[in-house]
């Protein structure tokens, strides 16, 4: 289900996927099967997106990042993809960011570029997250720390 108040430019998006009303998914956008985009979302061309992935409301997925099976966005997650950004001048290719299948990242975290975030980690709400992120690891705050659970 396409919402008819969002504006979705790909044709590469799976089945059962549902993209809800105030959305931009660019042209070039890769959607998987059973996801769930939220409404206000903006997502680039050079972006993956794969099968069972919830997105909420108000996150930006911009130019090189990656998101694998069943992952969860929560609301107005903050990427980046460029380290030193200047009005009007972009770099020659964006940072990849990759987040790894089952991960979860809480309401109003941001992840800086170039960052992976491993399988089943859980990025706290709000935390500023500067360097990968372990696989099956929780990380809290600002910066990011790994914490016990």
């Amino acid at each position: 289900m396409i919402h008819n108040l969002s504006d979705v430019q790909s044709n590469n998006i799976g089945e059962g996927t549902n993209i809800w009303q105030f959305c931009v998914v660019l042209p070039q956008a890769v959607i998987g099967v059973d996801c769930n985009i939220c409404s206000h979302c903006l997502i680039e061309n050079d972006v993956k997106i794969g099968n069972q992935v919830t997105i909420k409301s108000g996150v930006q997925i911009w130019d090189g990042i990656e998101i694998e099976d069943k992952v969860f966005i929560g609301p107005n997650v903050t990427f980046t993809n460029d380290k030193s950004p200047r009005s009007k001048e972009y770099p020659e290719v964006f940072l990849k960011t990759v987040i790894k299948s089952n991960a979860s990242i809480g309401a109003n975290a941001t992840i800086l570029p170039g960052i992976t975030i491993g399988e089943y980690a859980m990025v706290g709400a709000g935390a500023i997250v500067t360097k990968d992120v372990k696989p099956h690891t929780t990380v809290v705050g600002n910066p990011a720390k790994e914490i016990n659970k």
